[in-house]
């Protein structure tokens, strides 16, 4: 009897202890994986708090500022995946941000901002996408997985030389 319930073990029609039983599905390596960190990047700290929110709970790393020079250092110290970036900020700009971090690196980078009219303007400068908003947290997330497959997952290795 004893090699009928290690056959059928096996064969698993016996439930896996719980510690075991994810490797049936493959959540254990997916959950090995190191998270995609996603830079936050707007002057609004709500709009920074709710996109945290919404990507934690996606299984996203998130790091959030509401300064784009703040942006900058994030971006060299933190080497995030894929930068979610306003356009309409102050004292710099998104645009500005843009125009800075093109010089250093090939990050992803979605533009996120309320003026609909400015997507074009910002593809121009660099970014690889755009969304507009408001927009519902579930659009953000699979503009997200969208941008980084059709970049291949790039990184924030500083790829090209630095101006002075």
């Amino acid at each position: 009897m004893f090699t009928g319930q290690r056959a059928d073990a096996r064969a698993g029609r016996f439930p896996l202890p719980p510690g075991l039983a994810a490797l049936r599905d493959g959540s254990i390596m997916r959950a090995m994986q190191p998270k995609k960190i996603v830079l936050v990047v707007d002057d609004e700290p709500t709009v920074v708090r709710f996109v945290k929110a919404s990507l934690s709970l996606a299984g996203y790393e998130v790091i959030g500022t509401t300064r784009g020079d703040e942006a900058l250092q994030l971006i060299e110290t933190k080497k995030p995946d894929i930068i979610l970036l306003d356009v309409l900020m102050v004292p710099m700009t998104g645009f500005e941000v843009l125009e800075k971090l093109r010089t250093f690196s090939r990050v992803p980078v979605i533009v996120f901002t309320a003026r609909h009219d400015i997507g074009g303007q910002a593809i121009a400068l660099g970014a690889d996408a755009f969304i507009a908003k408001p927009f519902k947290p579930d659009a953000l997330t699979e503009k997200i997985a969208e941008v980084l497959h059709d970049t291949g997952n790039v990184t924030s290795e500083p790829d090209l030389p630095r101006s002075s």
